[in-house]
């Protein structure tokens, strides 16, 4: 699915087991050339590997294999850098892009040794190596310095939100999962939804009017993945951050995926790794139109709604989410009210 999002056709899937990887190709030698006589054979223009590759062993693949190879973090950036749309999303995607990049800046590539001086680009005798490395620094500086510029801003409307009283919903989930069908279904609007991974890298938020329970804020984020790359995880921690410090998270979830147990692991993982792991959490089981599921509502121990299965694409049991998001504003203004000073609670 990773391929495919990013273009490419798949031919041939190869795999192997081994209890650690190789230092050299990641895979063992026969495995290398296994993968090398199927390459030639059907004139394949790329290997990717599910795996991070180590730069040393991207360039011994590359030399044994004659054709270009990409790891699984190589493969997630291109598909970032495919689907960022906004000024923010870009700036986020090309700061990972560079440091993914800076690593891959070895000497083993001939074409950075030469050696050349330069008025105002090089210094005498600097080679093209030691130019990459300080324009990529260079660069890699100025972009975090514009994403902490987007950061204070995020922040500003944060606080003026805050002021507001408003509750604030935050789409969390698997990529593909279904959140920007939800997202849409929910607010009437139209972000781009699409059966891919990672059709969504822009948070976009909108104002839903949920009856008794006011106006609530929803943001669609970014899906989450296994292995997310770090280096992806650090540079959108901007965007992250609307997860972070929002009330309630709607945990999306595709119920017609085999793998959901896992893919919920791997969400949470996430959570846990960007501060959001303490933010109460909705389970909505999406897609209940692929399965035998029925539109309905499940409560905890403490009465309290945690899941709630729908279809975003048909319509199928919305009322109900909007209720079980209606309930958490209405328990969470009681909890506000029951914190406050007795004085400050009968001026109320």
């Amino acid at each position: 699915m990773l391929a495919r999002s990013a273009g490419a056709i798949p031919v041939v899937t190869i795999s192997g087991k081994r209890s650690a990887p190789d230092t050299a190709l990641f895979v063992g030698s026969g495995k290398a050339q296994e993968i090398a006589q199927a390459a030639a054979d059907q004139q394949l223009d790329i290997a990717i590997f599910n795996h991070p590759l180590t730069p040393a062993q991207q360039r011994n693949l590359e030399r044994l294999l004659k054709i270009r190879v990409v790891d699984r973090t190589s493969l997630i950036l291109d598909i970032f850098a495919q689907r960022a749309k906004s000024h923010e999303g870009k700036i986020q995607v090309e700061l990972a892009q560079l440091q993914h990049l800076s690593t891959r800046l070895v000497r083993g590539w001939t074409h950075l040794e030469r050696q050349k001086g330069g008025i105002g680009l090089r210094g005498p005798g600097e080679t093209q190596l030691e130019t990459d490395r300080r324009l990529l620094g260079l660069r890699v500086k100025a972009l975090r310095a514009r994403l902490d510029k987007l950061r204070r801003q995020h922040a500003t409307q944060r606080r003026a939100r805050e002021r507001s009283d408003m509750f604030s919903v935050s789409l969390v989930g698997y990529t593909n999962a279904g959140k920007s069908t939800l997202f849409n279904a929910l607010t009437k609007s139209g972000v781009y939804a699409a059966d891919q991974l990672f059709a969504t890298l822009d948070t976009t938020s909108r104002r839903v009017y949920l009856g008794d329970a006011g106006n609530v804020v929803i943001s669609d984020t970014v899906g989450f993945i296994r292995e997310l790359p770090h280096q992806l995880v650090a540079a959108f921690s901007a965007t992250l951050e609307e997860t972070v410090h929002a009330d309630l998270l709607l945990h999306v979830v595709d119920a017609a995926s085999p793998a959901r147990i896992e893919q919920i692991a791997e969400v949470n993982a996430v959570l846990e790794e960007i501060g959001a792991s303490h933010v109460p959490q909705i389970l909505v089981w999406n897609k209940i139109d692929a399965t035998d599921l029925e539109p309905a509502v499940e409560y905890d121990e403490y009465d309290k709604i945690c899941r709630v299965f729908i279809s975003a694409q048909t319509g199928a049991g919305l009322d109900l989410l909007r209720q079980a998001i209606a309930e958490r504003v209405n328990v969470d203004d009681v909890t506000q009210l029951d914190t406050l000073p007795a004085a400050a609670a009968s001026d109320i």
